[in-house]
C-alpha cells in the first residue's frame, strides 16, 4: 500500500530537502541572480569587512525580495563567493526560519 505525501504547492517535491527553503549551495549547483548582479563585485570578501554603504547594498536587495526568495539568494551568494555582511545574518535567519515553520 502507497503512503500519500502532502506536498508543500511551492515545493516541487522531487527532492528530498526542498531547494525553494535550503541554505546549503550543495543543493543545487545552478547559480541563479534576485537582480544583485552588483554584489558579485564583493566576491572573496569577509563578512566582516564591508563599510555601512555596502551593508546598505545588501540590505536594499534583501528588503526587496519576496521572504520565499531568502533561502535561495542566500544559496546564490554561497555559489557566488560572496559572503552575506554579518550585521544580517540574524535577520536572514529569522527569515529563513519563519519559513520553514
Amino acid at each position: 500500500m502507497s503512503e500519500l505525501v502532502n506536498v508543500d504547492k511551492e515545493c516541487c517535491g522531487q527532492h528530498e530537502i526542498c531547494e525553494k527553503d535550503s541554505l546549503l549551495a550543495a543543493v543545487s549547483k545552478d547559480v541563479e541572480y534576485y537582480d544583485d548582479e552588483e554584489l558579485d563585485t564583493y566576491r572573496g570578501r569577509s563578512g566582516y569587512d564591508y563599510t555601512e554603504d555596502e551593508i546598505e547594498e545588501f540590505r536594499y536587495v534583501l528588503e526587496t525580495m519576496r521572504e520565499d526568495e531568502v533561502a535561495g539568494w542566500m544559496r546564490s551568494l554561497m555559489l557566488r563567493e560572496v559572503m552575506l555582511p554579518e550585521e544580517l545574518k540574524d535577520e536572514v535567519l529569522l527569515i529563513v526560519g519563519e519559513r520553514r515553520q
